[in-house]
């Protein structure tokens, strides 16, 4: 192993994987042959697994890697912009949208958000329009949990072997960071084969069993990651000496809001609306045994964000200071700063175990999406439009299953692109997503909603998201692009979001206002 210092840590991660695959592939045992059971886990999951499967799907790369490369470059804004308010925002979201998406999918038999928009509005045109959309939003989604899992791989096995793989800048010079470890597109190729084998065979609830590990996994290492690391890099006695010598060792911008504006970091805090628009939310809200279940995730979930996006943030901020014997090669790739500190400041064994919680965050994350497309897809399209009396409950999950292999396959071709921040692109997907959250809240909340305010409001949310993103590509600002409002003289920095939610908001409520509303008996069923 001295010749091979990434091997210890490639043979944890591949013990990992295979317990994972083995709790995946035992829960098929439990599968009752039903599409119901393979979809919704039967309605059967209890407080305690909903709040895991729920924290452990929305936790996503985003929240670990994206976020320690963030903050190195952001600072301390980062956590404000997202963590805080997401803690609120979730729970709000879980306790005003999922209670009763739950009460509406037990009564009239959902198991996708298409079937209750459909219902709801009187209108098959409507899913036709969201099916695109949604899938189209789920798959940057699903990018930024296979890029990352590449990534990670291949920074906590660097050394494995520089002679098969070397990792090269595009002059030809090693990275010495990341050369000789296993390449991210072999790293993603194992993480997608690992994910689909246990989604294929267990379905939902080998997805919840699954995310329930990962999410104990990652919580638990994550804080075990924080404290390593500021032990380390601190040299004090104690972990709050620690603390305040690496909070001294960083530059003053990093630890304040000093190099964002006020009106971009608040227009931030709407980017959290997405998860009440999440179609992998809607179906783990769908398992629930009882509206009752529901208390334990709202409660807890605020909780739980605060435990893992702390520590995440924090360690992005160290990587600045002057205590980091060697800088991170975040230049060149921005989702290496997490794994790059675990690596450099942990021990061989347990690196391999925090990458293990590192990528069991990200898998957590992936098998929800994943099941939730194939779902979409049979649910909404194939059974639709076939006739759900000639399609039998073997053939719907059948059905389910290639469409998922589809799937993974088109998500990991499009992963050996070059995507250097998935940070960005969360900030893009959840932004689509939140721009469509007052469509939701309008069908649980408003009888006046009509199909053609819902319709048109769609249109508005996608074709604002649709110039912005053309916009800050044009200009090579995914990361970086921002609207400026002129006022007083002033210019103000707003977040795209903002003209999306708001075009979305007011077109609704203007077609709708002018409309034909469903009929009584449609409306007395929601209302």
């Amino acid at each position: 192993m001295v010749n091979h210092p990434g091997l210890p840590q490639l043979i944890i991660i591949l013990i990992y994987l295979g317990l994972l695959l083995l709790l995946g592939l035992s829960s098929s045992r439990l599968f009752k042959g039903t599409k119901e059971d393979y979809q919704v886990a039967s309605h059967s999951i209890g407080p305690f697994l909903l709040l895991m499967s729920l924290f452990g799907t929305t936790m996503t790369a985003f929240a670990l890697v994206g976020s320690s490369g963030e903050a190195f470059k952001e600072g301390i804004g980062v956590y404000g912009m997202l963590a805080s308010s997401s803690g609120i925002i979730h729970s709000l979201c879980f306790f005003l949208i999922g209670v009763k998406v739950w009460k509406f999918a037990r009564r009239h038999k959902y198991t996708t958000q298409i079937e209750f928009f459909r219902d709801r509005l009187e209108s098959d045109f409507i899913g036709l329009l969201l099916f695109p959309i949604l899938v189209g939003l789920v798959v940057p989604y699903l990018l930024i949990g296979v890029i990352s899992s590449g990534t990670v791989i291949q920074s906590l096995t660097a050394g494995l072997s520089p002679d098969m793989f070397p990792a090269l800048t595009p002059d030809g010079n090693p990275i010495i960071a990341l050369n000789g470890g296993i390449p991210p597109w072999l790293g993603s190729l194992v993480i997608c084969v690992v994910v689909l084998i246990y989604v294929f065979f267990g379905g939902m609830r080998g997805t919840t069993w699954a995310n329930t590990l990962q999410t104990i996994v990652f919580m638990i290492l994550g804080v075990v990651t924080f404290y390593i690391i500021a032990t380390r890099l601190g040299g004090q006695d104690g972990l709050m000496a620690n603390l305040n010598a690496l909070a001294e060792s960083v530059p003053e911008e990093k630890i304040t809001r000093m190099e964002m504006s006020k009106t971009k970091f608040f227009t931030y805090l709407l980017i959290p609306l997405s998860v009440g628009m999440f179609p992998h939310l809607f179906q783990h809200w769908m398992t629930a045994k009882s509206a009752n279940t529901f208390k334990v995730p709202v409660i807890c979930h605020p909780i739980f964000i605060m435990i893992v996006w702390v520590p995440c943030v924090l360690v992005g901020i160290w990587a600045t200071g002057d205590l980091i014997p060697a800088k991170p090669p975040l230049p060149s790739n921005p989702n290496t700063i997490l794994p790059f500190l675990v690596k450099t400041q942990t021990g061989k064994v347990l690196g391999g175990l925090l990458a293990a919680g590192i990528l069991a965050a990200i898998m957590s994350s992936l098998d929800s999406q994943f099941l939730c497309i194939g779902t979409i897809f049979t649910n909404d399209v194939l059974t639709h439009y076939k006739g759900k009396e000639n399609v039998t409950d073997a053939q719907q999950v059948l059905y389910t299953r290639l469409f998922i292999i589809g799937i993974v396959a088109i998500t990991y071709l499009l992963s050996l692109g070059n995507v250097k921040s998935v940070f960005a692109m969360g900030v893009w997907c959840f932004s689509g997503f939140s721009a469509l959250f007052p469509i939701v809240f309008a069908a649980l909340y408003w009888r006046g909603l009509t199909a053609a305010g819902a319709i048109s409001g769609i249109f508005a949310a996608i074709v604002s998201w649709s110039v912005m993103f053309y916009q800050a590509l044009e200009q090579d600002a995914l990361r970086t692009f921002v609207l400026k409002l002129p006022l007083g003289g002033e210019e103000y920095e707003i977040m795209p979001v903002v003209v999306m939610l708001a075009s979305s908001l007011v077109t609704m409520i203007a077609v709708s206002l002018v409309t034909p509303k469903p009929s009584e008996k449609t409306l007395a069923r929601f209302f």
